[in-house]
């Protein structure tokens, strides 16, 4: 593990530190001032005015060289922390015989501790002329060339913390996504929800359909399933009195992996008691605004091809979608014999035995949904693909249900929630028959759910939206992969 030639000549001299009397690890540091607080406090030094372009007051600061130049008896440095990067100057007038040691123990890579006063240099740049430098932590392995830095994907997702390194932008993106969550949970609590915690070890696989990971549960003696939805425990508790709650869960979803999916995720699920689905679109927009405004974002993001405009919400049906948007003729979503035959035309592979709402949903992922770029809300969902959605009054074979896409994406599934419970253990009948027969994504019944239903949830809406695309479509990302810290990835052999 420690046989390249490099890092045995870092090995090495991390070893003559400690012959020094220095700790190459050490566990203390004076640092009291981060980079970006450092160039902010003392850019009035550039302003044409100042005539002496020092600083009296001392910094100290840390961070990880990232550049070094060295020239005879001094040397120019850059190094960085989480908020920047700032330029130190060193020389053996300041440090005497122990600038020769750091000219010869320091490297790009190390994290050096350097305390000093600002200057403007000669060029211009705002700098820290060292009075001190010490090695906090010896790094033995070297960073990638300067020049062409970390590009290859699959090890900047398997080893973040080099892609964290070499990658500032990666680091802004990642810092973004902490602040988008942290501005979610503000949004809803001032919107009066409740949060809250459920399980993620669920004895029946519910909530979403979805196929579920198995784990074993020794002590109960008995199966579990990772969490792929927290729906049916927050329903519970609008059940026993809650009125409005959000949990911000990971769920797990033994899925395939794209651009836009990761088996384990980040999602917010929120249910409001005594409110309907049209509330959940008005809220959903104003949750956009709002962390638009936070972020100080423009109203128009940039997202691959596409050109995202956030004050453009829309309402469409479903069904007339696929006509309207999909092009897909009239006379081909009649019945399953129609949409088989359209489908095969185009095609499109679909599963024999699916019946009439699942092939309406091929049909509408396979022509409408890439084309909605704008905040688009699609409602009217057929009731075979949405189990736990009530019936709409006005037309029972559809129900109160929406989901919004973005950048020909789904980003939430909201509907007002199934309350009655003899409805509801028809459809997870129905779900369960489907998974006897192979859909190894239906859900299973669940008769504690239903048991629940029976003592009375008023009329409920609820909606999940997922963190992960929603930071994707603020920071402009193409891949889901970009906006988590440690994406799902095989592992090398051996």
């Amino acid at each position: 593990m420690f046989d390249n030639v490099y890092t045995q000549q870092r090995i090495e001299k991390a070893e003559l530190l400690r012959q020094m009397g220095k700790n190459p690890y050490t566990s203390v540091s004076k640092r009291d001032t981060k980079c970006a607080e450092f160039m902010t406090a003392n850019e009035y030094l550039l302003a044409p005015e100042i005539e002496e372009k020092k600083s009296e007051k001392l910094f100290t600061v840390a961070g990880r060289v990232k550049f070094l130049r060295l020239m005879g008896k001094a040397a120019f440095a850059k190094i960085e922390d989480e908020s920047g990067v700032m330029q130190i100057y060193y020389s053996k007038n300041d440090l005497g015989d122990w600038f020769g040691e750091l000219a010869k123990l320091v490297e790009v890579g190390d994290i050096v501790e350097v305390n000093g006063f600002a200057f403007v240099t000669k060029t211009g740049e705002l700098t820290l002329h060292a009075q001190g430098m010490e090695v906090l932590t010896k790094a033995v392995n070297q960073l990638p060339e300067k020049f062409h830095g970390l590009t290859d994907m699959e090890t900047r997702y398997r080893q973040r913390y080099l892609d964290l390194i070499m990658n500032r932008e990666v680091l802004d993106t990642l810092k973004t996504r902490s602040r988008v969550v942290s501005l979610v949970r503000r949004f809803f609590e001032t919107e009066g929800f409740l949060e809250v915690e459920t399980p993620m070890l669920h004895p029946i696989a519910g909530g979403a359909t979805a196929r579920p990971f198995i784990t074993h549960h020794n002590a109960l003696g008995e199966d579990r399933y990772l969490r792929i939805a927290p729906e049916l425990y927050l329903k519970r508790l609008i059940v026993g009195g809650f009125e409005a709650v959000f949990e911000i869960n990971r769920s797990f979803r033994n899925e395939g992996i794209d651009h836009t999916h990761n088996p384990e995720f980040t999602m917010i699920e929120f249910y409001r008691a005594y409110k309907n689905y049209e509330y959940l679109m008005e809220l959903t927009e104003k949750l956009f605004g709002y962390l638009i405004e936070s972020l100080n974002l423009p109203s128009q993001i940039a997202i691959g091809d596409y050109e995202v405009d956030f004050t453009k919400f829309s309402k469409v049906d479903y069904v007339k979608s696929l006509t309207d948007i999909g092009g897909v003729p009239a006379e081909a979503t009649n019945n399953r014999d129609t949409i088989k035959a359209y489908l095969k035309s185009k095609g499109v592979e679909f599963e024999e035995k699916s019946n009439y709402g699942e092939l309406l949903g091929e049909l509408f992922d396979n022509f409408v949904e890439k084309k909605l770029i704008n905040p688009t809300f699609v409602t009217g969902f057929p009731v075979e693909i949405s189990p736990l959605a009530k019936r709409s009054e006005a037309n029972p074979e559809i129900t109160d249900r929406f989901e919004l896409f973005i950048a020909g994406r789904e980003i939430a599934n909201g509907f007002n929630e199934l309350n009655d419970p003899v409805d509801q253990y028809g459809r997870f009948k129905k779900q369960a028959e489907a998974k006897a027969a192979g859909n190894v994504e239906a859900n299973d019944m669940d008769e504690d759910f239903v048991e629940a239903l029976k003592y009375g949830m008023p009329p409920t809406a609820g909606q999940g939206i997922g963190i992960d695309r929603l930071v994707m479509l603020l920071t402009g990302q193409e891949s889901i992969k970009d906006v988590i810290l440690f994406p799902a990835m095989r592992r090398l052999n051996g």
